[in-house]
């Protein structure tokens, strides 16, 4: 069942016992180590395209971060080869991995990678991107979640969870999980200054979908169910032949992506530390 409304805020619990276990502490202590980098912000995964690894340039098999397998520019249209993925700072959503399309009628740029151990139910998968603005007749873009090891093919549309645009007289994002629908939230809308895409696994066949345009615009919220594990995500773009890297208009950015636990995860990694600190001043 699928709905256009946030599901309801889990309630607080309340702790039950003045004591946490030694193996709790660890676990927690264990947890809090893993999710927590350099930046501060509990995650799973992260990338972001201004990650040193990328000074150089943006090209397969470059794992920047951590968390996710590495990238795979497998699918892309052969010929002309190389000149389909780059880093570029056009968008105004900074610098970003870059897809551009180099045919004017048949290309198919492709980049996509692994998320290490899938994504789970209290899991979000964030990015940012900036698609393209001059989306054209029969063209667009798409992001799949889904079970797989590699990109998909040109024609194949058999994620999990499909959030895409193609122009076939209008330019709305559409959502396909178990069935398909589509949204009020345009292309020219989340082209403007990018958009937030948070999407929230709230059960193993189940989510919760913010998109949120970075221009001010209403963010789209969404609820709906989906079939099968997602362990991948693969971002495609088709728009019309690009002029290069700094043509923002019919180049796919992704500004970067991140693997977080839901805020109650966090907070039980801080009630273990909490009590680990409780158990110190007690010797």
């Amino acid at each position: 069942m699928r709905s256009h409304f946030t599901p309801a805020s889990v309630g607080k619990k309340t702790m039950r016992s003045h004591f946490i276990s030694g193996a709790a502490i660890a676990c927690a202590v264990t947890g809090a180590t893993a999710l927590m980098p350099n930046i501060g912000s509990a995650q799973i995964a992260y990338d972001t395209a201004t990650d040193p690894t990328y000074a150089g340039g943006w090209s397969a098999g470059q794992n920047g971060g951590y968390g996710f397998g590495a990238w795979s520019f497998d699918n892309t249209d052969a010929t002309p080869a190389g000149l389909y993925q780059g880093l570029s700072s056009a968008q105004s959503i900074g610098t970003a991995w870059t897809l551009l399309d180099q045919a004017a009628s048949t290309g198919l740029a492709n980049a996509g990678r692994a998320i290490n151990g899938g994504l789970v139910a209290g899991e979000t998968f964030e990015t940012v991107i900036q698609n393209p603005g001059a989306n054209n007749f029969y063209r667009g873009f798409d992001i799949l979640l889904y079970n797989g090891t590699d990109n998909l093919a040109g024609g194949d549309n058999t994620a999990a969870i499909r959030l895409s645009v193609f122009n076939y007289g209008t330019q709305f994002w559409n959502i396909n999980d178990d069935g398909s629908t589509s949204t009020p939230l345009d292309a020219p809308t989340t082209a403007a200054a990018g958009v937030r895409i948070d999407l929230t696994l709230t059960s193993a066949s189940a989510y919760s979908l913010t998109m949120t345009p970075l221009n001010g615009a209403t963010p789209y919220m969404y609820n709906g169910t989906f079939t099968g594990a997602i362990n991948y995500v693969d971002y495609r773009e088709w728009d019309t032949a690009s002029a290069g890297l700094n043509d923002a208009a019919n180049n796919f950015g992704i500004q970067y992506m991140e693997v977080v636990p839901e805020p109650g995860s966090v907070a039980l990694i801080g009630l273990g530390l909490a009590g680990l600190a409780f158990l110190r001043r007690r010797k």
